[in-house]
This record gives C-alpha cells, sequence and structure tokens, in this order.
C-alpha cells in the first residue's frame, strides 16, 4: 500500500498518468531509455549528462544505442543545439535519432537549473521530428524550489520524469519514474528485466513519501548554505574561482600555487569531505543531513584559513 501511495501520490503531483518505484535513479534512467529507443538508435544529451558518464555504459549495455554528446554550457543545452543534432532519417549511414535527455539540475554542472521556456523550445523540436524527451531530475526537486514552475509544468513538458527520493529528500533509497501511459505500460517489465523489482519495499516507499511531504521546501536551507560556502570560498586564499551557485551543488577550483590533495586532507582532518572532480575542480554538496552545526564549523575552517 505504501507503495502504490507513493506512486499515485508522484503521478498526481506531475499531472502524468502514471509512476513506478524503482531502488536506483540510474535504474530509472535506463529503463527509460530503454523504453523510448531500439537497439542501434542514438539520443542526444549534453556531455556531462549522467546517464552518460556515470550509469556504468548502461546507455550502450542495456539499450544498445549510442549518445550524441554536445558541449551545453553548465550541462544544459539548447533547442537550437538539440535541432542541429538530429541525423536525417533517410540517412541510413547514421544512426536514427529517437531520444532527447536532459539534466534538471546539472550535476557536473554545479547545480545549474534550466530555462524553462528552452525546455518547451526543446519540447517542440521533439515533437517536430518524433522524438521522445526524457528528464533525469535526480534534482529536480532543488529546481522547482528556486523556480517558478510546478510539477505538473514538468509533467506537461516531458514525456518521462525520473526523480530522486534519497538526495535532498533525505529518504534511505528510490528513485520513480513517471510519465505517460504508452511509455509506462513497458516500464514494469523494464524494471524487472534490470532487476529492480522488489518486495517488502513498502517502508523506504513511506520514507519517500514522507520526505516529499515534509523536506521539500527545506531544500531552500541547502540552498542557502550552499551560497554563504560560496562566499567564504571566494574569499579563501587558495580558492582561485568558485562557479555560479543556484541550489545546493558548489563546484570550484584552486590557484594553480595550491595543494589540492593537501587542501582535501586538511578538509578531512576536520571531518568534513569534499569530491575531487578532476582536472583542479572540486565539489561540495548541501543536503538534508548536513546540519547547521556542520555548516558554521565548516565556515569557520574556511576563514580561519
Amino acid at each position: 500500500p505504501s507503495v502504490n501511495k507513493l506512486e499515485e501520490h508522484i503521478a498526481e503531483l506531475f499531472g502524468m498518468d502514471s509512476a513506478l518505484y524503482f531502488p536506483t535513479g540510474s535504474m530509472t534512467n535506463q529503463a527509460a531509455i530503454k523504453i523510448h529507443t531500439q537497439p542501434g538508435e542514438q539520443l542526444i544529451a549534453d556531455k556531462y549528462a549522467h546517464v552518460y558518464n556515470y550509469e556504468g555504459g548502461g546507455v550502450s549495455f542495456n539499450s544498445g544505442v549510442s549518445c550524441k554528446l554536445i558541449d551545453g554550457h553548465r550541462g544544459m543545452i539548447t533547442a537550437d543545439q538539440v535541432e542541429e543534432h538530429i541525423n536525417p532519417p533517410d540517412f541510413y549511414h547514421s544512426p536514427l535519432t529517437s531520444l532527447v535527455c536532459l539534466e534538471n539540475t546539472t550535476n557536473k554542472g554545479g547545480g545549474a537549473c534550466y530555462d524553462f521556456r528552452e525546455i518547451l523550445k526543446i519540447r517542440k523540436i521533439c515533437d517536430d521530428h518524433g522524438l521522445g524527451f526524457h528528464l533525469d531530475g535526480a534534482r529536480l526537486w532543488n529546481a522547482l524550489v528556486v523556480t517558478d514552475e510546478s510539477p505538473k509544468d514538468y509533467g506537461a513538458a516531458f514525456d518521462t520524469i525520473s526523480v530522486c527520493l534519497s538526495k535532498g529528500l533525505g529518504a534511505p533509497m528510490g528513485s520513480v519514474l513517471v510519465g505517460k501511459q504508452k511509455f509506462m505500460d513497458k516500464a514494469m517489465r523494464v524494471r524487472k528485466v534490470l532487476g529492480g523489482g522488489m518486495r517488502q519495499v513498502g517502508f523506504a516507499a513511506a520514507a519517500g513519501l514522507y520526505g516529499i511531504e515534509h523536506h521539500w521546501q527545506r531544500m531552500a536551507d541547502d540552498h542557502k548554505r550552499a551560497q554563504e560556502l560560496s562566499i567564504a570560498l571566494n574569499q579563501h586564499p587558495d580558492v582561485a574561482h568558485v562557479e555560479p551557485v543556484e541550489t545546493n551543488i558548489l563546484i570550484f577550483n584552486l590557484r594553480p600555487d595550491a595543494d589540492e590533495l593537501q587542501f582535501i586532507e586538511r578538509l578531512k582532518a576536520e571531518d568534513i569531505h569534499i569530491s575531487a572532480l578532476g582536472k583542479g575542480k572540486l565539489r561540495i554538496v548541501t543536503h538534508y543531513d548536513y546540519t547547521e552545526a556542520m555548516h558554521q564549523h565548516f565556515l569557520a575552517f574556511l576563514k580561519n584559513a
């Protein structure tokens, strides 16, 4: 009953036909790609897209699909770029383009949010060319807190949407794929093939529903803390550049003469853990379990460096 209640709530929230609970966000994305495509076809995504970079090569392994990667801005692509990269359907030498995948907010783009007007332009391009339209909305909850759009706006724009329950919402696990019925009719079978069918999982679904009802709007606190960390980092002697902060992700670069490993180890000694993205980029994420006490400790460390 808890799983059914969660699925019904999310479907209603987004104004879409149905929803299905999955153990992970990678699986919801991979299921959506499998549903929208046939082997040998191609999807369009930004070069930083999670579906391409961080899902174990699942696009090719699970669906036999290739990716046309676009050099976007902070993980976001435009309608003009999408149209430019659609392969002519009658040119049999190239893969048939069948799907466009967006990510909002963007992970490697530092939590950047799409301008919804651009999403609607991409939707029209997809309609004009008969393409599916999927959103990796693992952090869509964050975008909805800082923009004027509603979940139903997104539900009307996309064919399928993946949303995560275990990031900012603080649930122990789980993601949900929500979409139009003609696509969701296939979702349960694909979930089974991918090993995502779970029994006795009501406790986890209930936690996800609780997160939506009680933790969603408090994401504004995560965003505020990220902004405060951005200010402190900009004043730190070892930091060269901090990318714009819109939600709960900060990406920054150290100065060329700063020792990245030493910087990370100094933070670890204070029980502060951040990620290295390579090429001199470092990443911080604020979230439900990052408390005000932790935040003040981090700020004090940065200010006293």
